[in-house]
């Protein structure tokens, strides 16, 4: 059997013992979709990207504690999920940080933001559905992600995160009423 052919779990197995085609060959077969779960979490492709190999990184540094009993799919969604959680609170103390400057700093610092008149004019509907789905909450957002771009099922979305089927499915339910909402609102020119 060639390494192509081999399932995730003896892939897996084959890397744990050091052979580094076959974590190769599972970053290869998941990239894509831990890209696509850390672009939906944060709303920006280059970000996503730099989460993405810190998952991988983070994944093949773990690599020994991996149980193959389980996909191993669902755990690199878990640590791209801890990665794009470490983003966020990166993102905040930076935020915290640039708004603590003294206000005479304030004076040079130059508003980058696009008038609501070029937001418009710019924003395509993908753009505004990415932005809006970064914008929900943690919670929300996760099981939106897992369970529409994705395609987890319900039942394998509340292992990964821990919580029952029916919170997995009122999470979602609330997750497309918000994001209608924001797009609605935004539609209305009411960001």
């Amino acid at each position: 059997m060639t390494i192509a052919d081999a399932d995730d779990q003896s892939l897996a197995m084959r890397a744990q013992a050091g052979e580094g085609a076959a974590y190769a060959m599972l970053m290869q077969r998941h990239r894509d979709a831990v890209w696509r779960l850390a672009r939906g979490h944060v709303g920006d492709a280059d970000e996503a990207f730099d989460i993405t190999q810190e998952a991988f990184i983070a994944a093949f540094a773990a690599i020994a504690r991996y149980d193959g009993s389980r996909p191993f799919r669902a755990w690199m969604a878990r640590i791209t999920l801890n990665k794009c959680r470490d983003w966020a609170r990166r993102r905040a103390v930076r935020r915290f940080f640039t708004l603590a400057k003294p206000l005479d700093d304030a004076i040079d610092v130059a508003d980058m933001a696009a008038s609501p008149e070029e937001s418009l004019a710019s924003a395509d509907a993908v753009s505004r559905i990415n932005a809006a789905i970064a914008a929900l909450p943690a919670k929300l957002k996760e099981v939106l992600l897992l369970r529409t771009i994705e395609n987890m099922g319900q039942a394998d979305t509340a292992r990964l995160l821990g919580i029952s089927e029916k919170a997995v499915e009122t999470r979602l339910y609330r997750a497309r009423a918000k994001l209608t909402e924001m797009l609605r609102d935004e539609g209305d020119g009411r960001v």
